[in-house]
């Protein structure tokens, strides 16, 4: 089972903004920031054990249920990135983790994107509990995470800040 450091975020994942990732407006396209992400979670759960081989194994893998995206700041054509994930709860079946996306360089806040995610039983596709190898290994990570501070992205609701007494 892998370790943890307590107390650290989870570096996962480290890429280039590719070419084909910018849009009309000389930076990334809102898409393909989730796609980052997802390559983020991918080598996330490659960590865990929980990679093809694992999956082909047991039948076993994951489904986002919901992800919500902060765009902070933006990256262009070949800016260096660094994912870092924060788990922020889990119960053997879902597991809420936050991930953060810097410019590696530079070290600043790109975007960051929250997430709830269960275990699925690819037989049924249908929510189940994580296998135990995998689970611990999830419990691990949570347990490393469990001191560290909510990041203030997380939980976000959207929609309009409004002045008290100004109309909608």
């Amino acid at each position: 089972m892998p370790s943890f450091a307590p107390g650290q975020p989870l570096v996962m994942h480290r890429e280039a903004v590719r070419p084909e990732w910018i849009d009309y407006n000389g930076h990334m396209n809102v898409a393909y920031y989730v796609l980052a992400f997802d390559h983020a979670t991918d080598a996330m759960f490659d960590m865990i054990g929980m990679d093809a081989a694992y999956r082909d194994r047991t039948g076993f893998s994951t489904f986002a249920l919901e992800a919500h995206v902060v765009y902070k700041r933006e990256v262009a054509a070949g800016d260096p990135l660094r994912f870092e994930a924060q788990m922020l709860d889990f119960d053997g079946r879902f597991f809420h983790y936050i991930a953060k996306m810097y410019h590696d360089r530079e070290n600043w806040v790109a975007a960051t994107c929250e997430w709830i995610s269960c275990g699925v039983d690819m037989k049924t596709r249908k929510p189940a509990p994580l296998p135990a190898e995998i689970a611990a290994a999830f419990q691990a990570l949570y347990d490393a995470h469990r001191g560290l501070p909510k990041p203030p992205e997380a939980g976000r609701v959207i929609g309009i800040k409004r002045k008290a007494g100004a109309a909608a």
